[in-house]
């Protein structure tokens, strides 16, 4: 059996309770670990235990240097050794963090989501695309809660489109408000994640935070802002060229989506299908496209979504992940 060293400091938090992140890493690894105080023994195949190796000797080294381990960190670096055999956990654990709040940390928790981060650094323009669950949505919002609080853009903007109701609202009970927040829920909820809900509401109220379809956008021209279109497989051609041509100075947009949910009537083309093959090799704007290997909710989800891509690749469309991928 192989000896691996471990963290002295925050050896219990990444075990998790009752070593369960280790029985993971045991069934995800095909490996035997015994835990024995500051080592494991572990019994296997060489690569896989020289993967387990690489893991905690990276571990061990981001601790030396102060960082703080958690429970979630042994797996996020399981799954990025996965995806990249020579990858820098630092560069995912320390220098990728994003800070939208006082005291909320967010990293990137695969390499596709940390190309995202960069491309939205680099381009004023980037479309994240890829199935539900990879955080297309919830990493936007946190660059664009940060942007602000760093004073780097003067107001977040944020759209989707309301296809169920064809944005024709007028049957549905209640204000205008209450007739759209359906639509935009998920939005608000990426924002309470990490701004109070009090900071949100006087934000929204001075006009610092617009949440609104995206029909609601036409006409306008959109300066210092950080504008996030999400759900935008289920634009138009129309509507997504409208939107773009919204940008002003001073200003980056996200648009995200998943081709594989598209919800216009039939006949209609996809904004975000379209815009890929119009826009794609134009400076200044990224392309970054997600697969299941970047689901970061309950490990079903990654299952669902390889599935559904399985069935895809017999049925129908390529899926996402056989796409040509464009630039960060």
């Amino acid at each position: 059996m192989k000896k691996i060293s471990v963290p002295e400091d925050g050896a219990s938090a990444l075990f998790g309770v009752h070593d369960e992140n280790l029985k993971s890493l045991e069934k995800s690894l095909g490996l035997r670990i015994v835990s024995r105080g500051e080592e494991l023994l572990v019994d296997g195949a060489p690569d896989q235990v020289e993967q387990l190796e690489n893991i905690f000797a990276q571990l061990s080294g981001l601790a030396k240097e102060g960082y703080r381990l958690s429970a979630g960190d042994l797996r996020v670096a399981l799954r990025l050794i996965r995806q990249d055999p020579d990858v820098s956990l630092k560069d995912y654990f320390v220098d990728a963090v994003i800070y939208p709040a006082k005291g909320k940390r967010i990293m990137p928790r695969s390499l596709h989501q940390r190309a995202y981060l960069r491309a939205m650094d680099k381009h004023d323009i980037v479309f994240g695309i890829g199935p539900a669950g990879t955080g297309k949505t919830y990493l936007a919002v946190a660059m664009a809660v940060s942007a602000f609080n760093q004073k780097k853009v003067g107001r977040i903007i944020l759209a989707r489109p309301a296809v169920e109701a064809g944005e024709k609202l007028g049957f549905l009970p209640g204000d205008l408000q209450e007739k759209i927040n359906p639509y935009l829920r998920p939005l608000y909820d990426a924002l309470y994640d990490m701004m109070d809900s009090e900071k949100v509401a006087r934000l929204v109220e001075r006009g610092a935070i617009e949440i609104a379809p995206i029909a609601f956008m036409r006409g306008r021209t959109l300066n210092n802002s950080f504008i996030i279109l999400d759900e935008a497989q289920n634009t138009t051609s129309e509507q997504m060229k409208m939107f773009l041509t919204r940008i002003g100075f001073g200003s980056k947009a996200v648009v995200t989506g998943d081709i594989t949910q598209i919800d216009l009537p039939s006949g209609k083309t996809s904004g975000l299908v379209e815009s890929r093959k119009i826009l794609d090799g134009i400076s200044g704007i990224g392309f970054v496209h997600f697969d299941a290997t970047d689901v970061v909710r309950h490990p079903l989800v990654r299952s669902i979504v390889r599935a559904y891509e399985r069935n895809r690749v017999t049925t129908g469309p390529k899926p996402i992940s056989q796409v040509k991928k464009g630039s960060e």
